[in-house]
């Protein structure tokens, strides 16, 4: 074996391995650009959500009735023109106990889930998923349930009950947007997240008009984060926002925010990165509206940057890491639990 290649003298290969990762993220970040999504051109079989009330602690229970029936007709829909992946996803839904605020079956699919109560709770944690997330990978992906956002919320939700048994937590699965695809061009601008940060603003102006007494925390995954960021850059003065007191940014591409300072306002802002997580070599640059910004974890970004343990980009949420304890205190508004990194 060439000497360069021993187990005795590893770093000569390690920095070979990371320039491998850095040129395969480059050329992927450079061919997303040139790809586009064709459309089928069918119509699509689903229905549009139904007419709901507004938010409020009198309409919960009527909305999640609601929603419930609408996920009783996509699964008949599915079922009807053979759609297995969306059949499986929402037979799990309808479950006992699963309460959805909101369901949208067309296209890629979009829904929110509460767990836990939302009207008595001391804290809401908001979870925003993001590339890649669909109805159908709501739940499941692969062999790692904790990187969806039903999944995640449960963890977090488990987690936070193993350090109190009342955790005065509600915990959101927020599908409220439009998840781009990974290899899309949508991923390396914010236009996507935009919308998304219309959604999600009202929705925390819903959580605001349903327990104004709570706090909220935002875990935001991956172009979630992005998300996130426009979010708190346009809705930062409103009353509702205030509320948010915590906006955790892990596997972060950027927010398109070249500080932290300017997504605070009164919040904590902190970033987190697995050791293995792939989007450490992903360019962090913001150019003529491509790119989505510096690095969270950076130290010139000015996030609190917690310890995520050695984990990769699906992996913050996995039962017993240290990301999923770090983020389930910062969901708890627990900030000095956080292990720094």
């Amino acid at each position: 074996m060439p000497p360069h290649l021993t187990t005795t003298s590893p770093r000569p290969a390690r920095r070979h391995g990371r320039r491998l990762r850095r040129a395969t993220a480059a050329a992927a970040s450079i061919g997303v650009v040139m790809l586009t999504t064709a459309g089928t051109g069918h119509a699509d079989p689903y229905a549009a959500p139904v007419a709901v009330p507004k938010m409020a602690p009198s309409t919960l229970d009527a909305r999640y009735a609601a929603e419930r029936r609408s996920i009783e007709e996509a699964l008949k829909t599915a079922e009807k023109v053979g759609d297995t992946d969306r059949r499986k996803a929402l037979g799990a839904f309808l479950q006992p106990g699963r309460r959805f605020l909101y369901f949208d079956p067309r296209g890629r699919g979009r829904a929110i889930e509460v767990i836990g109560d939302l009207t008595r709770a001391r804290r809401v944690a908001v979870l925003v998923p993001g590339a890649d997330t669909t109805l159908s990978a709501f739940d499941k992906r692969g062999g790692k349930p904790w990187s969806t956002p039903g999944g995640g919320a449960r963890a977090v939700y488990q987690q936070a009950r193993s350090q109190s048994p009342q955790p005065g937590l509600a915990v959101v699965a927020w599908l409220g947007y439009a998840a781009p695809k990974t290899f899309s061009s949508d991923v390396l601008t914010a236009e996507r997240a935009a919308e998304g940060a219309v959604r999600l603003r009202t929705f925390v102006k819903g959580v605001h008009q349903v327990n104004p007494g709570a706090s909220v925390g935002l875990l935001c995954h991956s172009y979630g984060s992005v998300v996130c960021g426009q979010a708190a850059l346009s809705g930062s003065k409103s009353a509702a926002w205030r509320q948010v007191t915590d906006i955790a940014l892990y596997g972060s591409p950027g927010t398109t925010a070249w500080s932290a300072s300017r997504l605070s306002g009164s919040a904590r802002v902190w970033a987190g990165r697995g050791a293995t997580d792939w989007m450490e070599d992903v360019p962090h640059v913001r150019f003529l509206g491509l790119g989505l910004g510096p690095d969270p974890v950076s130290a010139g970004f000015g996030a609190r940057v917690f310890d995520a343990g050695h984990g990769g980009h699906s992996d913050y949420l996995a039962p017993g890491s240290a990301s999923l304890r770090n983020l389930t205190d910062i969901a708890l508004g627990r900030a000095s639990a956080v292990t720094p990194e």
